[in-house]
């Protein structure tokens, strides 16, 4: 598929959801296109966010960075407006959730600073391509994710547990699956465990935090890799008065392609991490 063709797929994404004709979770959805984690949060906390996420990039890899007050992201796509542009959308209050909402144009702010993070859907689309089976997206669900034992390192008020996302595969091919992702850096890399879920706080897999269970099979290993979601759990933690979000599952699908973050086929790789030019008020 060429630049253009795979860049009007995932507009039609974005519109669809911005005229309020697609609400579903995105995994599988415009196949070839980066998807992105969204955390929305007010400018004088954005640069201790920044720093977070920075000592933290295996779970919330910064792909952009708002201007604040600006609903654009055009490192990511020339059309996008994040007020819209999402299926779903998550409200945070005082770090409790407050609510989901199909946009969250009435609670734009000019002080709002808008964070797309790295999405392991990107290493998903180069697993399906190697022949290795998913079966949330066979199925129809979300991925399954789980809050651990794992303390993210933390800065200022944001820190707090590692979500994790979980897919399983036949012991014969977990090696696969590592290689695989590992080539994805900035899409949360190699798996953070494998094997054993009770080695890392997961006590059932059955009974997923965020997302949707999926059935393991005799002879399958769980493999866990850091997941965005880790960003709201650090945003709870900090119990901001407002902070917006994807709700999981529900990602921005960006214009550009997977091979921009393949470490194995890239010239680019790695890309630089995006400057941050937004000022702490």
């Amino acid at each position: 598929m060429s630049g253009g063709q795979s860049q009007t797929a995932a507009a039609i994404v974005r519109q669809a959801a911005r005229r309020g004709e697609y609400r579903g979770q995105t995994s599988g959805v415009s196949p070839g296109f980066v998807q992105a984690n969204i955390a929305i949060v007010p400018a004088a906390q954005a640069e201790l966010f920044a720093e977070y996420c920075a000592l933290n990039a295996k779970a919330c890899p910064v792909l952009a960075i708002s201007e604040p007050g600006d609903p654009s992201l055009p490192e990511l796509g020339s059309d996008i407006d994040i007020r819209h542009d999402l299926p779903c959308y998550r409200i945070y209050r005082d770090g409790e959730l407050a609510g989901e909402a199909n946009d969250v144009d009435a609670l734009w702010r000019d002080d709002l600073v808008t964070f797309a993070l790295g999405c392991s859907f990107t290493f998903e689309h180069a697993l399906s391509e190697a022949g290795l089976s998913l079966r949330h997206v066979r199925l129809g669900r979300n991925v399954a994710m789980y809050r651990t034992s794992i303390q993210t390192a933390p800065v200022g008020p944001f820190g707090g547990p590692m979500v994790v996302s979980m897919r399983p595969f036949a012991e014969a091919d977990v090696a696969c699956a590592i290689a695989i992702s590992s080539r994805f850096g900035q899409m949360h890399g190699a798996p953070v465990h494998v094997g054993e879920p009770e080695a890392i706080g997961v006590a059932d897999l059955g009974n997923p935090d965020y997302g949707d269970a999926v059935p393991i099979e005799q002879g399958e290993v769980p493999l866990f890799w850091a997941c965005g979601v880790t960003s709201q759990a650090a945003l709870q933690h900090a119990r901001l008065p407002l902070f917006l979000a994807h709700a999981p599952g529900c990602m921005l699908v960006t214009d550009l392609p997977h091979r921009t973050y393949d470490g194995a086929v890239s010239s680019g790789w790695p890309r630089p991490h995006p400057t941050i030019r937004f000022r702490r008020t």
